[in-house]
């Protein structure tokens, strides 16, 4: 059902609680009122723009300048080895007044692994680990958020690595307060950690030493550094 009038905006059935008075309000009035009605509607309107809060803010974006995805992993079983990948991309929903329903969504590309040595990251690239021709894209995908902590979270989802999705958990340290950068974005930041087994991701690469142990440890250590910010409007 829908009521008209050629000097108001339409009403639909669908509209919040708030509507439905102001519906109540025009049937009941005389017409002689409903000029009166008009100018409450616009202040109503004027008051909820102008108020911080009950205007639509900008939605969270991703910042993948200062997001980044570091992994270590035991080389020799003596040392450890650390790198990086370079490119991402993704979507964060971020809910400020309950968290729990925040979301990640992150897409990683496979080839852009970097270790710092070139022969060691072709090999990395290659078919004995992440098979970045056949597989070019590593995702995570949150599912369930849950509050810790002051300022900790637990945030569930599911990883996938050269084909192979699996469940982990990230313990996450934030999200930071929101701070105001020079050009007037609200940012706000995380780190989240979590340690995964290669093997059950199909990165079965297996040399052993003439002592025992491993070349490469079947652990790796995932650190994921995440900023995100919202335009101001």
């Amino acid at each position: 059902m829908r009521f008209t009038d050629r000097n108001f905006l339409p009403m639909e059935r669908n509209q919040p609680p708030s509507t439905g008075i102001f519906l109540m309000i025009w049937i009941l009035m005389k017409p002689t009122e409903v000029p009166m009605l008009r100018r409450f509607a616009l202040l109503t309107v004027a008051f909820c723009i102008s108020v911080p809060g009950l205007a639509l803010a900008a939605p969270w974006e991703l910042d993948p300048v200062h997001t980044g995805v570091h992994f270590k992993v035991r080389h020799l079983m003596v040392s450890s080895v650390r790198g990086d990948f370079e490119k991402l991309s993704g979507k964060i929903v971020y809910d400020e007044a309950d968290v729990s329903k925040s979301t990640a969504d992150i897409t990683i590309e496979a080839a852009s692994i970097n270790t710092g040595v070139a022969k060691r990251d072709e090999d990395l690239r290659s078919p004995n680990f992440l098979d970045v021709a056949k597989y070019p894209t590593i995702t995570f995908k949150s599912g369930k958020v849950e509050k810790t902590g002051n300022g900790t979270l637990r945030m569930t989802g599911d990883l996938t690595i050269k084909g192979v999705t699996r469940e982990v958990v990230l313990a996450v340290e934030g999200p930071t307060p929101a701070v105001k950068d020079p050009w007037g974005n609200q940012r706000v930041g995380g780190s989240a950690t979590t340690r995964i087994n290669r093997k059950d991701f199909g990165l079965t690469y297996h040399k052993t030493l003439e002592a025992g142990g491993l070349v490469v440890g079947d652990d790796v250590d995932i650190t994921i550094d995440v900023e995100i910010f919202r335009k101001p409007g």
